[in-house]
């Protein structure tokens, strides 16, 4: 069942994206060459907390960390380690729900170490601006399927594979709510976007196969094929004046 939100609870949820912008505006600044992904996950704990909210992941089915870490080939759901030191040349993705009042917000981003090779690169940026391709379909009239070929249709132009088994979600006082939102399949299709819909977009694209698997710790869900992926997400509301994107940084674009 699809949830419409109350203009309060808007706001709410506009309180925890905000929270998860800011969290993640720190973590990009310190993912550097040398860090690990635990030492990441520690800085976002105690920033979120800190500030009045609740890490929303953390025991989430029993996962057991405040943000997911995934680096390289890693595409969603890595657990932070401190065995696992970034390295220059290294993609990782970050993602980070959060909790104030008992509502979430969810943003994800994919940082580079350092300078990467110019065809990773391109992965980045691809999948970045698809997420903002999907983001212009959330509007009143539209159906999910329009988000969902947006992103596909403009990922496999560059030959980029659009990950199946993974999809984006509604939100609210649940951090998975209806609809899903698949990032591939056809226009016209779908739930029928409506004032009040909250949405977590979220692009995961590979530079090979689409195809994943998991690996033995339950969590981390990696390529098929070992090559990188990289992951974008921001939570939006559908508004009868368009796409009110409510987990955006105050550094719209990451990738250039």
């Amino acid at each position: 069942m699809i949830i419409l939100k109350s203009q309060n609870e808007i706001e709410y949820i506009r309180q925890a994206c905000r929270l998860t912008a800011d969290t993640l505006t720190q973590l990009i600044a310190a993912a550097k060459p040398g860090i690990t992904t635990l030492e990441l996950d520690q800085i976002a704990e105690e920033y979120i907390r800190s500030h009045g909210g609740v890490p929303s992941c953390k025991g989430y089915y029993g996962f057991p960390a405040t943000i997911c870490a995934s680096v390289n080939e890693e595409v969603v759901h890595g657990i932070p380690s401190a065995k696992r030191k970034l390295k220059y040349g290294d993609i990782l993705s970050i993602d980070l729900v959060s909790s104030v009042n008992g509502y979430h917000g969810d943003s994800c981003v994919t940082v580079p170490i350092g300078h990467v090779k110019p065809k990773v690169h391109q992965l980045l940026k691809v999948t970045e601006e698809s997420l903002f391709k999907g983001i212009e379909q959330a509007v009143v009239g539209n159906r999910v399927g329009d988000i969902s070929h947006a992103v596909q249709s403009y990922c496999e132009k560059f030959g980029f594979g659009v990950v199946r088994d993974f999809v984006g979600h509604g939100l609210g006082r649940e951090m998975h709510e209806d609809p899903q939102i698949p990032n591939y399949g056809p226009a016209g299709h779908g739930p029928i976007l409506k004032p009040g819909m909250v949405l977590c977009i979220e692009p995961m694209i590979t530079m090979g196969t689409y195809e994943v698997e998991v690996l033995g710790d339950d969590w981390t869900a990696v390529t098929l094929d070992g090559k990188p992926a990289a992951h974008f997400e921001h939570t939006v509301v559908v508004t009868e004046n368009g796409p009110e994107i409510l987990t955006m940084r105050d550094e719209p674009r990451l990738i250039r």
